[in-house]
């Protein structure tokens, strides 16, 4: 009944930049947060960045300065913009949200099933 959707993944050379979106749809009552993970290759998946719904940000070290989290709480949207892409970005992205469903007392963790992004020349 909730959905998470991304889109904005593809093949870039290093120093471009991508956009992701992720939109969360069903029944939903309210999300305290959203973010991005992501897994690169033979390795396990990894914290990108986090929006909470007061706008607190939270980023990895590796991304800081590149990347740039938002959401828009009213369309129940979060974008990723990634900017100086490395060859070390490669990865699946994923997209997470907290989310109260109807009827439902706690907040429980929903995914997307992932976009890639591939860094190469």
């Amino acid at each position: 009944q909730v959905q998470l959707v991304e889109s904005g993944g593809g093949l870039v050379q290093p120093g471009g930049s991508l956009r992701l979106s992720c939109a969360a749809s069903g029944s939903i009552v309210s999300i305290n947060a959203m973010g991005w993970y992501r897994q690169p290759p033979g390795k396990e998946r990894e914290l990108v960045a986090t929006v909470t719904s007061g706008g607190s940000t939270n980023y990895a070290d590796s991304v800081k300065g590149r990347f740039t989290i938002s959401t828009n709480n009213a369309k129940n949207t979060v974008d990723l913009q990634m900017n100086s892409l490395k060859p070390e970005d490669t990865a699946v992205y994923y997209c997470n949200a907290e989310i109260r469903r109807l009827y439902a007392g706690d907040f429980r963790d929903y995914w997307g099933k992932g976009t890639l992004v591939l860094v190469t020349s």
